[in-house]
């Protein structure tokens, strides 16, 4: 059954709950560091969480807060209503995404999905909208006769290959069609570069709903690769010597209905470039929300996956990209962040960076028109890179005037802090990524 409700009203939404036999509904949400959480409530709940909320204890969250002001709540988003079509159809299960707020009413600074919210509405305000099309890669593993991972690739297909070498393809079908029963619109799917590796590509959307759909993704993906006796990993690296998983944000700037990317390759529209300058002049600060693991940095640079700050037409060595299109497809794909990041988070700081560029009508820098993987000393000589490992990225994003000033500070000390310790313990040599593999192979 595929649900798609929209301007819907809470009357409507709990007669829908009621035909359809929907006896339970997940609150969900996401730490800071990009960890969806959820409590279920009985679908007779609803109304009062719509109204008063849902209470939970917030100091059992991770950066979230401590035991002398720990009770948040949750509301549920009425937009976001979606099956699970995964559950049994034996008392149905429903899904929100929540906006977290303190009991007075007020938003919790913590929440990063209405960090992204504020940010959208200040574009609004400059006049100015935006459409996402993520494209999320991730890793499909072996499980053991107890159903737990391995280390063991599904398949050792590679780029595009088809069956039966590549042993993925029902999963990605039966995927697709529960995006699609979900309300997410899925365009491509297709097997990545290492064994076992997958790529799923979407309709491009607003910045909030193409993070929701992020996050419903991963939980999807880790369904149904369930059901198919598989494991599925969005760790930017597991498997050190194999192709990293990328998670490419494509984004198109949009004023009183004009696509400001159409035509860029002939002749770029100033807001666009300086957008794209913007984004440039602050990824390095950005780093450590867009890599927020110590094995982000092991895939940067390797296996078309960027090192440098630059931007080029079409070429895939670079940070930024302006693929070749037309019409509505016009746009520009960033290439650093990785699928264990906080989707809100990073398209907020994207955003905020693109839009102190068109404020500053900041000037875009000459393309890098070359290979960087085969790049002479002397064409890497003025290039600035990004960070190079965890500790490098969190050390400039705390010295950052624009990400301090984008962050709450209590959001923004929490999640160094937390950050810095997995950097001691997990970033340097391979038996410290070995440690990390497995601190977080079951949980990303």
């Amino acid at each position: 059954m595929t649900v798609v409700l929209q301007n819907h009203t809470i009357s409507e939404l709990m007669q829908f709950i009621r035909d359809n036999g929907i006896q339970f509904i997940r609150l969900a949400f996401c730490d800071i560091f990009g960890v969806q959480k959820n409590i279920s409530i009985m679908s007779s709940q609803l109304p009062q969480a719509f109204e008063r909320g849902v209470s939970f204890d917030a100091s059992a969250i991770a950066g979230f807060a401590n035991v002398a002001e720990s009770d948040l709540f949750l509301f549920p988003d009425l937009e976001t209503f979606s099956l699970l079509p995964w559950r049994s159809s034996q008392g149905c299960v429903g899904r929100f995404f929540c906006d977290i707020r303190r009991p007075d009413g007020s938003p919790f600074e913590g929440d990063s999905r209405s960090l992204l919210q504020r940010t959208v509405a200040r574009a609004e305000g400059m006049g100015y909208t935006f459409q996402f099309g993520p494209e999320c890669e991730f890793y499909l593993f072996q499980t053991d006769e107890q159903g737990r991972p391995t280390r063991v690739p599904h398949d050792q297909a590679g780029y595009f290959d088809i069956a039966p070498v590549d042993r993925g393809e029902d999963f990605r079908r039966e995927l697709c069609l529960t995006l699609e029963e979900m309300g997410i619109q899925p365009e491509r799917s297709h097997h990545e570069q290492g064994p076992g590796q997958n790529e799923i590509d979407f309709r491009c959307s607003s910045p909030l709903q193409a993070a929701d759909n992020l996050m419903a993704l991963r939980s999807a993906v880790k369904a149904i690769a369930a059901q198919h006796g598989l494991y599925a990993s969005f760790l930017p690296k597991p498997i050190a010597n194999q192709s990293g998983s990328g998670l490419h944000i494509n984004l198109s700037l949009h004023h009183q209905g004009e696509n400001l990317f159409q035509g860029f390759q002939r002749s770029a529209s100033p807001q666009a470039a300086s957008f794209l300058a913007g984004v440039l002049r602050r990824m390095g600060e950005i780093t450590a929300f867009a890599n927020s693991l110590p094995s982000s940095y092991r895939r940067l640079g390797l296996y078309e996956a960027p090192s440098a700050v630059t931007w080029s037409c079409q070429n895939r060595s670079q940070l930024v990209r302006v693929p070749a299109a037309s019409g509505p497809d016009c746009r520009m794909e960033v290439r650093s962040p990785d699928p264990a990041c906080n989707p809100y988070l990073t398209v907020a700081l994207l955003l905020e960076a693109g839009l102190e560029g068109l404020r500053d009508r900041l000037p875009l820098s000459p393309p890098a028109d070359f290979d960087l993987y085969s790049a002479t000393p002397s064409q890497k000589e003025h290039l600035s890179f990004l960070p190079r490992s965890l500790t490098e990225a969190l050390e400039l994003a705390e010295a950052s005037a624009f990400v301090r000033e984008m962050m709450p500070p209590a959001m923004l000390e929490n999640y160094l802090a937390h950050k810095r310790r997995e950097a001691w313990q997990y970033d340097s040599g391979e038996e410290g990524y070995e440690q990390e593999l497995a601190h977080f192979f079951e949980r990303v």
